[in-house]
C-alpha cells in the first residue's frame, strides 16, 4: 500500500523564502519512496511524501518550524492510495 503524508505550513509576513529554505534542508530518518515540495501564494509551504507502508505505518514526519516562521501551526494529513477503476 502507498501512504501520503502531506505536511503545509504558512510563513510569517516577508519570511516565505525562508520557510520554504527550511522545509527543504529538513531530512527524515528514513527515506521515502518519493518527496515533493511546493510553494504557493500566501507563502504556504506544502511536502508531500510517499512511502511504501499500512496506513497507521510510524512515519517519519517533517517537524513544526520555529513559532517565528510560521502565522499559525503546521497542517498534517494522511492519505493512502486508492485503485482507479
Amino acid at each position: 500500500m502507498t501512504v501520503a503524508l502531506m505536511w503545509e505550513a504558512r510563513a510569517a509576513d516577508g519570511r516565505g523564502a525562508e520557510l520554504l529554505a527550511w522545509a527543504r534542508e529538513q531530512r527524515l530518518a528514513e527515506e521515502p519512496l518519493r518527496r515533493e515540495t511546493f510553494r504557493a501564494p500566501q507563502d504556504r509551504v506544502l511536502v508531500i511524501t510517499w512511502w511504501d507502508a499500512s496506513y497507521d505505518a510510524e512515519l517519519p514526519q517533517l517537524p513544526d518550524p520555529g513559532a517565528e516562521l510560521v502565522t499559525r501551526a503546521v497542517h498534517r494529513w494522511r492519505f493512502e492510495s486508492v485503485a482507479d477503476s
